[in-house]
């Protein structure tokens, strides 16, 4: 049996303030839910990307909006319950910022990714996306939104995420070569693609059809499983568990 793969570190330094709360992130999401029969929590990609890192919980409440100009003092922020970690005005140019009061630390070689929580929209304002090197830098980072139209009301709740990090290895993308190929020059692929496509033409034809075994279950379960015809996964995942945050 091959020996497993060593942890990776990824800690979060408390600065002698009270730190924000962090939580590993969770697999689902309020409108997945409220979909006909929660079908979007069948999505097995969506709920991994859900659950891939860890968030940063807002504790407080407030309202912001943004009138449009370019400057700070252009965004206006209404406090209803005072939190960690605070909304101000910093950067002007429409964005939002939290600072987030604690010193990450990565493992040598690894940065931080840092965006907003995965598969959530929030009606006019959008997250920004950072990737810090948190393995040497002694320096904390924000995290940013950017309206995305002027005068519209945006509140933030108790309990919400800010924000969304995990580790990555800085070299990836460079060590990733892409290349286009016609599917044909791999036959067993090809083979595989097109068993699928044909039952999967089958099967939402099969939908239509009352009283149909489709209709009956309802979605196809193969990628789920991790078994697509001849194709089988070894190591195929449908759920992750990220460790939460050790406590002294």
């Amino acid at each position: 049996m091959a020996d497993e793969a060593p942890p990776i570190g990824l800690t979060a330094h408390s600065l002698g303030v009270p730190s924000p709360t962090l939580r590993p992130a969770p697999a689902r999401r309020d409108w997945m839910d409220a979909t006909p029969q929660g079908f979007a929590n069948r999505c097995l990609p969506l709920t991994m990307a859900n659950a891939h890192g860890w968030e940063v919980v807002g504790e407080g409440a407030f309202e912001a909006w943004w009138n449009g100009g370019p400057n700070a003092s252009d965004i206006t922020i209404r406090t209803e319950r005072e939190g960690r970690p605070a909304a101000v005005s910093h950067f002007g140019s429409g964005v939002l910022t939290f600072h987030i009061d604690m010193l990450f630390r990565t493992d040598p070689g690894y940065s931080l990714w840092v965006s907003g929580p995965t598969n959530t929209a929030k009606d006019g304002i959008a997250p920004l996306t950072g990737v810090v090197e948190t393995d040497w830098s002694p320096a904390t980072f924000t995290m940013n939104w950017r309206f995305t139209r002027p005068r519209h009301p945006v509140r933030f709740a108790p309990g919400e995420p800010l924000c969304l990090l995990f580790p990555i290895p800085r070299d990836l993308i460079e060590r990733v070569r892409p290349a286009i190929r016609p599917l044909a020059a791999d036959p067993a692929l090809e083979a595989g693609y097109r068993g699928w496509s044909a039952s999967r033409a089958r099967f939402n034809a099969a939908l239509k059809e009352p009283g149909s075994e489709a209709r009956a279950q309802g979605w196809q379960r193969d990628y789920h499983r991790g078994r697509i015809g001849e194709t089988t996964a070894g190591d195929h995942v449908t759920r992750l568990r990220p460790c939460p945050f050790e406590v002294p």
